[in-house]
Formats: structure tokens, sequence, C-alpha cells
């Protein structure tokens, strides 16, 4: 295996330990096992625990966004419901379990690290995302709106493990609709 696919399946393998049983309920020795590597070539990528919690982050930020990217066409006349739509399917394949942002967020809530600054600065970006989006659309109150989505979408997310992927995207984008209809 070459060197950039030990570290690819490092990532992979931590992130759905990370997801399935949370940030401090895994250790590295049970990464380096999974991902049948040598201790030393843990370290030789993330030197921290920290270091990897951080890579496994920005990997899936990454990701998300290019899911959403495939799915929106902002030259549309329904951008946002694109958005949401794609979201909702982000929960169906990816995070049928809760958000890793958030559960960034509350494991490290101040420690004073990078960590909760990704977590903290992917939920900014979502929300200067709709803003950007509603100002392209000429909408006004282009910040409340803005609002709106997100909020809809990070509460789409927490009823997911609730009442499943299936129904919160039925409501999901009911809702999505009766705001954006009622807009100017």
């Amino acid at each position: 295996m070459s060197r950039s696919s030990k570290k690819e399946n490092l990532l992979d393998v931590a992130e759905r330990l990370f997801y399935k049983h949370g940030f401090r309920g895994v250790g590295l020795k049970q990464i380096i096992n999974e991902a049948n590597v040598a201790t030393m070539t843990l370290y030789n990528h993330f030197p921290s625990k920290d270091k990897l919690v951080e890579a496994v982050l920005k990997q899936r930020e990454e990701r998300y966004w290019s899911y959403l990217d495939m799915f929106i066409e902002k030259d549309t006349d329904s951008p946002f419901i694109l958005a949401v739509e794609a979201h909702c399917h982000w929960l169906k394949e990816e995070s049928h379990k809760g958000d890793m942002f958030l559960r960034a967020i509350e494991d490290y809530a101040g420690t004073d690290n990078e960590i909760e600054n990704i977590a903290r600065g992917h939920k900014a970006k979502l929300l200067k995302y709709f803003q950007e989006l509603a100002q392209r659309k000429g909408k006004e109150n282009d910040l409340d709106l803005a609002n709106q989505i997100t909020l809809l979408l990070e509460g789409a997310t927490s009823m997911t493990t609730i009442i499943g992927a299936e129904q919160a995207t039925e409501y999901t984008i009911a809702i999505a609709r009766k705001i954006i209809q009622d807009t100017p």
C-alpha cells in the first residue's frame, strides 16, 4: 500500500470509528488495528489524535460540499430547495446517526484547539453559503432567509436520528418550500 493510500485508509477508518463511537470513544490503537497499519505509519501522517480528528473533519467537510455541489444548480429558480434535497440525501447516505461537526463542537468545546474551530467554521460556512445564495437571487432579508434554511437543515439532521431520514426529508422539503414561498 502506498504512503498516500495508507493515509487515506487511516482517515477512512478513523472517520468511520469516530462517527460510530464518538471522538472520545475511540483510541489510536483501535484505529491502527482496524486500518492494519504500524503505529509509526499513523504518527508519520498524524503527530497526534487531535491532528487526526482535524484531518477527518476537513475530509468530511470537503466531501459534504462536493456532494452539495453535485446537486445544486445555482442558476435555477429553486437552488434553495435543491440544497435542502441535497442535504437530506447526505443525511440518508452519510449522516443518519447525527452530525459529526456538532459532536466535535460538543467534545472539544473550550479546549482551545483547532478541532472546534473547524467544526464551527463548517456551520458558519453553511450560513454564509445560504446568505450569498439569497443575495444572488435578490431575496430581501438575505440573512434571515439564510438563518431559516440553516436552522431547518440543522433540525433535519437532528430529527433524522429520531424519525428517520425518509420522514425527516419529507418534512424538511415541505418546510423549505413554505419558507421560500413566503420570502419576498
